[in-house]
């Protein structure tokens, strides 16, 4: 069984830079066909002071902490038991190419269910820019197997 002590834990803490580049890639390979989110000149013509950041790339700059797996380490669970459960997004504004992000993971909880055969973590992240201003919050939530 997950302890529950750990609600409240710090999970990771990171700070990444948005490129450009990456933006692009994102938004091809997901299919984005609104073109400010692959040319700067079409960005600024929307009043985009850059290319913005496509919907659920902060997903993927989340997954460049120092150590992507330290939920899985913190709570000593089996990597081959863990199922992605759920993704949520909230923002509260629009992130851009070249601005800095910082992130920080805690869990929010833990809590079993059909008599401890699913395990559930809930982890929410809270992005800011350097300023400390809100730019979206993340939630996520695996379950782990334990049959």
């Amino acid at each position: 069984m997950i302890d529950p002590k750990h609600i409240g834990a710090l999970v990771s803490r990171h700070t990444v830079e948005v490129e450009a580049g990456r933006l692009r890639f994102f938004a091809k390979v997901t299919g984005q066909t609104d073109p400010r989110y692959v040319n700067v000149a079409a960005a600024l013509r929307r009043g985009d002071p850059a290319l913005p950041v496509p919907p659920t790339f902060l997903y993927c700059l989340d997954m460049d902490a120092p150590n992507p797996r330290a939920l899985i380490e913190l709570l000593d669970i089996d990597i081959g038991r863990v199922l992605h459960g759920e993704q949520s997004f909230t923002y509260h504004r629009i992130a851009y190419a070249g601005e800095r992000l910082q992130f920080e993971t805690r869990i929010a909880d833990i809590y079993a269910k059909k008599n401890g055969a699913l395990e559930f973590v809930v982890c929410d992240t809270h992005v800011s820019n350097v300023a400390a201003e809100p730019v979206a919050d993340l939630r996520s939530t695996i379950a782990v197997r334990n049959t």
